[in-house]
Order: C-alpha cells, then sequence, then structure tokens
C-alpha cells in the first residue's frame, strides 16, 4: 500500500476557515434538486422544480432564511427516477453567481474525475465566488454509472482508498507549492497550482460503512451521514473520532452531519399524514431498482455495513433514509429533534423537502428561528452553571 506525505493541520493551514465551520452553533444545508424527481420516490404531486431558475430561488430562499450552505448533487444516469440531471458543478456555479453569502457544496466522483482537476476547478470557483465552495467526495454506489462510462467498478474497500488518495490530492495542491504524490490509484509529479483558494475549502464525504468512518477520520473535514437514529449516529460518529486520533489527527478537524427529510407541518398529524401520503404512493419499481443496487453496494464492503444495508422500503422512499431522522411534525417538535442531534455531536443538518417552492423558505422562518433560540438559551443555562460554580 502507498505511504503518503502528511495532511496540514488545520492549525498551521494559512487559509481562513468558512465562518460555520468552527462555530459552535448549527449549520443548516438543504439538499439542491438539481436532477428530476425530488427527494423522493414517489408519484405524489411535488411543488418541485429541478431546472436552473427554480434553483436560483431556492438558493435565494435559502440564504435569506438562515440556511448556510447547499449541497448539489451529482447523479449521471436515472435511477431513482432521476432521468434529467444538471451537473454539479455548473448548478453550483450557477447558484453562487446569484447569491451572496450561501455556500455551495459540490459532489463529486473519484473515477470519473481526476483529483487534480477537481482540485483546481473548485479552488478557481472559490476564488471568484470569495470562499464559498465546498466538495463533497462519493465514492459511488451506482455500478452502472461507471461501467456505463467504461471505467472499471472497484470493490467496496478500494473505491474508498481510491477516495482517499483523491482528497489527499487535493488537499495537498490547496497548501503546497508543488505537490508530489504517488499513490495506487494516483501519480502527481510536482505540479503547481495557482492561484489558491480563497479560504480553506471544507472537504464532505459521505458513507456509513466502517471504510468510510476510518478514511473520515483520516483526511476529510465532515462526514454526512445518511438518516439514522441517535444510536446509529453516535456509532458512525465514534468509529470516524477513534479513527482521527488514531491517525495522530485532532479529532476536533472532523464534523458531521445528518441527512433528514423535513415535513413541517401545523399539527403532528398532518405532517405524519404527509408521510403516509409520499410512502402509500411510492413509485415501487423505480425503489425497488433503487433498492437492489444499493444494498448491493451496501453489503459489499466487510462488515456488510455500509449505506442502505439494512434500509426497509419505507426508508429507502426517501433515498438517502431521510425519514430515519425524525424531522417530521410541528416546528417546536422538529427544532426539539435538532437539538438531540446537536446534542449527540452533529454539526450539519442537511435537509430535503417535499415541496421546495414553499416549504424550503418556511422552514428557514419558523424551524430555524426556534433553534437558535433555544441554542441561546442552552448557553445561558451553561454559563449560568458556571457563575455558580464558580462563586
Amino acid at each position: 500500500m502507498a505511504s503518503y506525505p502528511p495532511l496540514l493541520p488545520d492549525r498551521d493551514n494559512p487559509l481562513s476557515a468558512s465562518k460555520w465551520f468552527p462555530s459552535d452553533d448549527l449549520t443548516f444545508a438543504y439538499w439542491v434538486p438539481n436532477i428530476s424527481g425530488g427527494l423522493v420516490v414517489t408519484t405524489l404531486p411535488m411543488d418541485t422544480d429541478w431546472s436552473p431558475e427554480a434553483n436560483i430561488k431556492y438558493a435565494r430562499d435559502a440564504e435569506n432564511n438562515g440556511f448556510e450552505t447547499a449541497l448539489a448533487q451529482t447523479r449521471w444516469f436515472a435511477s431513482y427516477g432521476a432521468d434529467h440531471q444538471h451537473e454539479a458543478f455548473v448548478i453550483a456555479t450557477t447558484i453562487l453567481n446569484h447569491t451572496k453569502k450561501l455556500e455551495v457544496i459540490t459532489a463529486c466522483h473519484p473515477g470519473l474525475w481526476h483529483p487534480a482537476i477537481v482540485a483546481k476547478l473548485q479552488a478557481s470557483l472559490d476564488v471568484i465566488s470569495k470562499g464559498r465552495t465546498s466538495v463533497n467526495i462519493v465514492s459511488g454506489w451506482f455500478k452502472g454509472e461507471f461501467t456505463g462510462f467504461g471505467e472499471p467498478w472497484l470493490d467496496h474497500t478500494e473505491r474508498y482508498r481510491r477516495s482517499e488518495e483523491f482528497i489527499r490530492i487535493m488537499k495537498g495542491m490547496w497548501n503546497e507549492d508543488e505537490y508530489t504524490m504517488y499513490g495506487d490509484f494516483y501519480r502527481i509529479n510536482g505540479a503547481p497550482m495557482l492561484p489558491k483558494p480563497a479560504h480553506r475549502i471544507v472537504v464532505f464525504q459521505g458513507g456509513n460503512s466502517k471504510d468510510a468512518r476510518r478514511m473520515a477520520g483520516r483526511v476529510s473535514d465532515c462526514l454526512f451521514m445518511n438518516g439514522n437514529t441517535n444510536a446509529g449516529f453516535k456509532s458512525i460518529m465514534d468509529d470516524a473520532t477513534a479513527a482521527a486520533i488514531e491517525s495522530g489527527r485532532d479529532p476536533r478537524e472532523l464534523k458531521f452531519g445528518a441527512n433528514g427529510f423535513c415535513i413541517v407541518r401545523n399539527t403532528m398529524k398532518e405532517a405524519t399524514d404527509t408521510l403516509r401520503e409520499i410512502i402509500v404512493n411510492a413509485d415501487v419499481e423505480a425503489v425497488k431498482g433503487f433498492g437492489e443496487a444499493v444494498k448491493a453496494a451496501g453489503r459489499s464492503s466487510k462488515e456488510g455495513e455500509g449505506m442502505w444495508a439494512n434500509s426497509s422500503f419505507e426508508d429507502l422512499v426517501q433515498y438517502n433514509d431521510g425519514f430515519k431522522t425524525g424531522l417530521i411534525g410541528t416546528a417546536e417538535t422538529v427544532a426539539d429533534r435538532i437539538l438531540e442531534l446537536k446534542a449527540i455531536g452533529v454539526k450539519v443538518v442537511l435537509c430535503g423537502f417535499l415541496h421546495y417552492n414553499w416549504e424550503l423558505a418556511e422552514f428557514g422562518k419558523t424551524v430555524i428561528p426556534l433553534v437558535r433560540q433555544k441554542e441561546e438559551d442552552v448557553k445561558k443555562k451553561a454559563r449560568t452553571r458556571a457563575r455558580k460554580k464558580a462563586a
């Protein structure tokens, strides 16, 4: 196995961090619907559009209502009904050109991209947007997207080893005058890259498996987790944190994001009724086809614990297990649930919606202010306890 140059610790990185990254407050992100079919595999009518014009509107709604960042999806072939796709770097550029402070995370597949090219794309986009970009490295579950483009389909562990080299190269090129790395998948020979990014680009990563957890601990800045229970999230976070410590890295450099599909209504009954309608009207064939593909990918890990390995049919209707997280109810109950996530160590809440045309902005107007108030109440109580203890 290849040996790699050490990564530059955050404390030694001269580039400034994203404003949200070192903050103790929760960060709100949303899925960019840049593919057709919305965020759920259902025939239920959705007030959601995937066009560039609609995504400009959604980005402005998010920016004006408390969201810090947005995740542009990467998809090349139809799987769960997403038969039309706007490429992630292109839609990210479009959104950045029409917003002023929103950060955009661009999803990217190693194996379909070269890391040095992506490092250059991200750096240029970061300079142009004045430090508002991040990247999400997706190791891949959809075999057809690789074989369809004539690329080899690696086994589970090898896909994550390739992703780790990909991340190491990006970070090295962003920080070094000239970068060299001789890996098992990539060779970089004294490659320069100017201009450097405007800020320290956050490298997100997806995955629930042991391979994903270990990789996150070693090289990633934020691990995006599929929807889960508190116990499920905690297990993933504990493993990734242990991997960071084992690698000699400061574990505080690693953050965690949780996916959640949000259904916020005036009453709990209205919210659960909406969830039931989504599932009852599921596109059964599309969900089954997606389930077969992703479960095979998840179970191909040594431990059989990858994403979706234990997902039910109902879970798969939201294709990143978003119902499991429990962001379904009134604004008050959803805000309380989000504070629970923060208490176990979640930093980023990644939100998806059924009706983007109104739910995205409404979530920002109702739920996010409640969360901010509750965060402040927790801080006040902590300060009061500290004063009493010191007295």
